[in-house]
C-alpha cells in the first residue's frame, strides 16, 4: 500500500539486530552498485528527453543534480554510526524507492522547461507523457513498503527513505502544477509543510516525538499526490484544478495539526523548580 507522506516519525518497526556498513562491505557494495545503475538510467534517460523533446543540456545538468543529492543523503543514511542499516543488502523494496528517486529526479529537471501545459489548448504528447510518468512513480509506492515487509527487510532506513521520498516528489509535483499555470504559488505551501515540520522541530524539539501508524496521514498522503497529478492533466482548467489544490492542501493542513497537537499533548512535562 501507499505509504504516507508522514507529518512526523516513521512507523515503529522491530529491527534486526544491527550491523554497521563498516563490517559488512557486502552492503556497501551492493548499495554503491544500485545508486550507480539508477544514475546511469537517469543521465540516459535525461539526455534522450532533452534530445527529444529539445530541452537543451541543462535538463541533463538539473537531473544529475537532484540525483546526485538524493543518492549522496541515501548513502549518507547508510553509513551513519548512530543509526547504520540492519540488513547485509540494500534489498529490492530499497531498490524501487531508488527507482522512484530517479524518476522524481528527471521531474524536477522539468521545472523551468517549456514543458506543454496549457488546458483545454495545446494538448501535447509532452503533457500527457509527464501525467503518465508521475502516475507510475505514485504507483510504485504501493510495492516497497509490501516488498520490505515481504522479504523481511523492513528497516526504520527504509521507512525514512520512502518518505523522504514521498516529500520531495510532492514539492516537485507542485512545482510542475505551479509551472503549467494551474495553481498560484500557494500551492508549493503543500510541497513545503514537510520540510517546515523539519525546521520546527529544530527549535521545538518535541515535534520529534514518535507518531503510531495511521490510516488518516495515509489517505491524505494519497489524495495529496492523486491530486497533484490530476491538475497536471492538460484538460484540466485551472479553476478546477486549483480547487482540487487547495481542497488537498486544506487536509493536509488539517493532518498536520492533528499530529502537531498529539505531539504537544505527549512532550516531556519540564521539572518543578
Amino acid at each position: 500500500m501507499l505509504q504516507p507522506m508522514k507529518t512526523a516519525g516513521s512507523p515503529p518497526i522491530t529491527p534486526p539486530p544491527r550491523q554497521d556498513i563498516a563490517n559488512h562491505p557486502g552492503l556497501a557494495r551492493d548499495a554503491a552498485r544500485e545508486l550507480a545503475a539508477v544514475g546511469t538510467v537517469v543521465l540516459l534517460a535525461a539526455s534522450a528527453l532533452a534530445s527529444i523533446g529539445g530541452l537543451g543540456a541543462d535538463h541533463v545538468l538539473k537531473a544529475a543534480a537532484v540525483y546526485a543529492a538524493g543518492a549522496w543523503l541515501v548513502w549518507r543514511a547508510l553509513v551513519a554510526p548512530a543509526r547504520p542499516h540492519p540488513h547485509a543488502r540494500f534489498g529490492p523494496a530499497n531498490r524501487i524507492t531508488l527507482a522512484r528517486l530517479g524518476a522524481m529526479a528527471l521531474m524536477a529537471a522539468l521545472v523551468g522547461e517549456a514543458v506543454p501545459s496549457a488546458p483545454l489548448g495545446d494538448v501535447s504528447l509532452a503533457a500527457w507523457a509527464l501525467v503518465v510518468a508521475a502516475t507510475l512513480t505514485a504507483l510504485l509506492d504501493a510495492v516497497d513498503g509490501a516488498l520490505a515487509r515481504r522479504s523481511g527487510l523492513a528497516s526504520a532506513f527504509g521507512a525514512r527513505f520512502d518518505m523522504e521520498t514521498d516529500a520531495a516528489f510532492t514539492l516537485v509535483l507542485c512545482a510542475l502544477v505551479l509551472q503549467a499555470g494551474q495553481a498560484g504559488a500557494w500551492i508549493l505551501a503543500s510541497g513545503l509543510m514537510r520540510y517546515a515540520f523539519v525546521a520546527a522541530a529544530l527549535v521545538w524539539p518535541w515535534l520529534n516525538g514518535p507518531l503510531p501508524p495511521s490510516k488518516r496521514r495515509q489517505t491524505v498522503c494519497v489524495v495529496q499526490i492523486t491530486t497533484l497529478i490530476v491538475c497536471l492533466g492538460p484538460i484540466v482548467p485551472p479553476l478546477l484544478a486549483s480547487g482540487l489544490a487547495a481542497t488537498s492542501l486544506a487536509l493536509l493542513t488539517l493532518s498536520f495539526a492533528i499530529d502537531v497537537r498529539t505531539l504537544a499533548r505527549q512532550r516531556p512535562t519540564p521539572p518543578e523548580t
